[in-house]
């Protein structure tokens, strides 16, 4: 596995540039809280043709902030950008809340549950 370590402003444009359809497959965009206040976001590929090369891009935020979406470039990326809204609270840009969650139940349940 390899993990590239990026940041909010780059993320979406390092993204673009790596992802190629015929050759790599969009995993998931998975949440890691590491405190209260801060999240790490990841985004998982592996290779087509080799799935256990794995590359994993991935940023360190805080939970206040907007992280961009890459659902144009990766379409059925807007389920797991809409699973981070749900789950840990943070904004994705253009995915709404409330794809897992119903509004009586416990919000954003993942926010600060540290490993």
């Amino acid at each position: 596995m390899q993990k590239i370590q990026s940041s909010l402003e780059k993320i979406r444009e390092e993204i673009e540039g790596f992802y190629d359809q015929k050759s790599w497959h969009f995993l998931t965009l998975n949440g890691v809280a590491l405190s209260n206040e801060k999240l790490e976001v990841q985004w998982i590929f592996s290779k087509y043709a080799t799935p256990d090369e794995v590359v994993v891009y991935y940023i360190e935020v805080p939970y206040d902030v907007e992280i961009p979406s890459i659902a144009d470039i990766i379409p059925s990326a807007i389920i797991s950008q809409r699973e981070l809204v749900d789950m840990f609270g943070i904004a994705v840009e253009g995915s709404t809340k409330g794809l897992y969650l119903d509004e009586d139940s416990m919000q954003t349940p993942l926010k600060g549950c540290q490993i």
